[in-house]
């Protein structure tokens, strides 16, 4: 009966995953098919379908430029920091047991933006030197972004224990403290540097380039895989970091791991993208809401939706003001910051 039971389950799991593999399906076609340069439904496919040897009808070069020299690498830049930053903010959010956990309010978005900046203006890279420019630059977010979730973290923790509302303090403590030397490190910027973090900060996947994908698979991708394989883990961390030590759970490794985990991808997604904000906190959320919380569904769920969320939100900001384009990241805070609103009445009535 446990056993039937138990496939039911996973049926059902495999169900919703696959119904949200075919909505980012709808949504990547759109993505790839709207915008300033319209290319009819028919055309993208055509294009599509032309790469893999199979010929659906014509098109014209300018269409198949486009779609696969701009809006492929836009789009798969979308999916992959979309789905990272919403993966990050259900493994975060599973291993501090708070849904109001987000890589931005504990600090990981602003400390990976400090190191960027960092070394977008201070540290020197000769035309000899470009290569280490798509590596270092990630990296050095990576580093911002676990020492501050790493400080907050600390800041939180009380007697074994971490108190969500000094988890959040300590975030937005981190965040003002980042935000100050961030305006400290621009103030010997020159003017173009100034204006490239201007548009950088509010988020823009109109950067994305066929050179970019290769490092985001690797910063991006194999971490998000990784975390996957602690979704038991953190349905034992749900019960309680006593009750899942007693279950066998290495309690402090797998909390390095998840927080390491989660720096290098809301790292490497600031760096590539700028900041982007609520995707972590609206997508676990909004998973946990329809379909429970169990973290083998929660962090698959979470990807999927999460690039989702940024593959619609960068389509709106492409065509809601054409032939320019509205920051990504004003979409993404215009649906996250009512949602994040609701989300704190909704805590505060249920304690009544």
């Amino acid at each position: 009966m446990i056993s039937t039971l138990s496939y039911t389950k996973t049926q059902s799991q495999n169900l919703i995953l696959l119904g949200f593999g075919f909505v980012l399906g709808l949504v990547l076609l759109m993505s790839l098919s709207m915008g300033a340069f319209s290319i009819p439904f028919p055309q993208t496919l055509a294009i599509l379908f032309d790469q893999v040897g199979m010929s659906l009808g014509t098109f014209e070069v300018q269409q198949e430029n486009v779609l696969l020299q701009i809006r492929m690498p836009r789009v798969l830049m979308a999916i992959l920091v979309g789905g990272g930053l919403g993966i990050a903010g259900a493994a975060l959010q599973g291993m501090f047991r708070n849904p109001l956990v987000e890589p931005g309010l504990i600090g990981v978005s602003s400390g990976s933006a400090l190191f960027a900046v960092i070394f977008m203006v201070l540290v020197p890279v000769t035309a000899s030197l470009a290569w280490i420019k798509p590596i270092g630059l990630p990296l050095f977010a990576f580093v911002g972004g676990l020492i501050n979730v790493l400080a907050v973290y600390k800041l939180s923790k009380s007697q074994g224990r971490t108190d969500a509302a000094t988890l959040i303090l300590a975030g937005v403590a981190i965040n003002a403290l980042a935000g100050a030397l961030i305006g400290l490190v621009l103030f010997f910027a020159d003017d173009s540097a100034l204006r490239s973090f201007t548009f950088w900060s509010l988020g823009d996947l109109g950067g994305a380039t066929w050179s970019k994908i290769p490092v985001s698979l690797v910063l991006i991708a194999i971490p998000s895989a990784l975390l996957l394989f602690n979704s038991r883990q953190l349905n034992a961390l749900a019960l309680g970091e006593q009750e899942a030590f007693h279950m066998g759970v290495n309690v402090q490794g797998v909390k390095l791991q998840l927080l390491v985990f989660s720096a290098l991808i809301v790292g490497a997604g600031v760096s590539m993208v700028g900041m982007i904000g609520f995707v972590g906190l609206v997508v676990p959320h909004l998973i946990r809401i329809l379909f429970g919380a169990d973290h083998r569904l929660v962090l698959p769920g979470a990807f999927l939706l999460g690039a989702i969320l940024l593959n619609f939100a960068d389509l709106i900001a492409r065509i809601i003001v054409i032939p320019a384009e509205m920051p990504i990241g004003v979409i993404t805070a215009l649906i996250g910051a009512p949602f994040f609103i609701w989300l704190i009445f909704n805590l505060n009535k249920s304690k009544k």
